[in-house]
């Protein structure tokens, strides 16, 4: 059933994605201005309706767009 859930696509994109980018969950939290519980969450999918502003936040610390964390 999780592999349906959208979050955890979301999560497990970010996750790929900060991964590639070698930057560690407490690092992009202070680039984001995010709290490190709300990275965390949001990469286990346990943040089950994360804001919009908060994804932006994320992927533009990443250098990628948003329609990134949807894909594959």
């Amino acid at each position: 059933m999780s592999n349906n859930n959208p979050q955890s696509k979301i999560g497990k994109n970010l996750k790929k994605l900060r991964q590639e980018k070698g930057i560690l969950q407490d690092r992009l939290s202070k680039l984001a201005d995010l709290s490190f519980n709300t990275v965390v969450t949001v990469e286990l999918g346990a943040n089950p309706n994360p804001t919009i502003e908060t994804l932006m936040k994320i992927t533009k610390t990443l250098g990628v767009g948003l329609e990134e964390i949807y894909r594959k």
